[in-house]
């Protein structure tokens, strides 16, 4: 009885830490695969494939010539393998277990292309002044890097001001 208790009390905790963490921020696997990282990180930080549904990693790899105002065209063998890492780990992928929680709000027929216009974004950063993002040292909504200083490792936790 004291065993199942104390279990119990166990499990209780690690819940209530892990809710506590997503509230000051988010922890991803590291990327891996190493053409997604090659490929991406040569223009931009590299971005958590969890954060987005497989059709939106689909929509966009399938159009990489208009890929966000700039080519970023691969060979279709490079381009069907990164497509394939980048769905394999998506929100809605089975081999992602907490997805869910980055799908909430999006319509099963959306397909976002921009991780800062999910709902999920949205709502971990409500209390940010657009502001904020147009500083000379942020510039942009997914410079993630200018806040989250290790995000380019996956973690996405609140920074304090300096």
């Amino acid at each position: 009885m004291k065993r199942l208790a104390l279990t119990s009390s166990l499990l209780l905790i690690a819940s209530v830490t892990a809710a506590c963490g997503d509230e000051e921020g988010a922890r991803f696997p590291p990327v891996e695969h190493a053409a997604t990282v090659k490929e991406c990180t040569g223009c931009h930080m590299l971005f958590p494939p969890q954060m987005l549904p497989a059709r939106s990693w689909q929509k966009m790899m399938g159009d990489l010539a208009n890929h966000f105002g700039e080519d970023a065209s691969l060979d279709k063998s490079l381009s069907d393998d990164i497509s394939a890492y980048l769905t394999s780990h998506a929100a809605d992928s089975p081999s992602t277990s907490d997805g869910r929680r980055y799908l909430r709000g999006i319509a099963a027929d959306a397909v976002p292309i921009r991780i800062t216009e999910t709902p999920y974004w949205v709502r971990k950063h409500d209390e940010i002044s657009e502001r904020r993002f147009k500083d000379v040292k942020v510039k942009s909504k997914a410079n993630c890097i200018a806040c989250h200083k290790t995000a380019d490792k996956g973690e996405f936790f609140e920074e304090d001001d300096d």
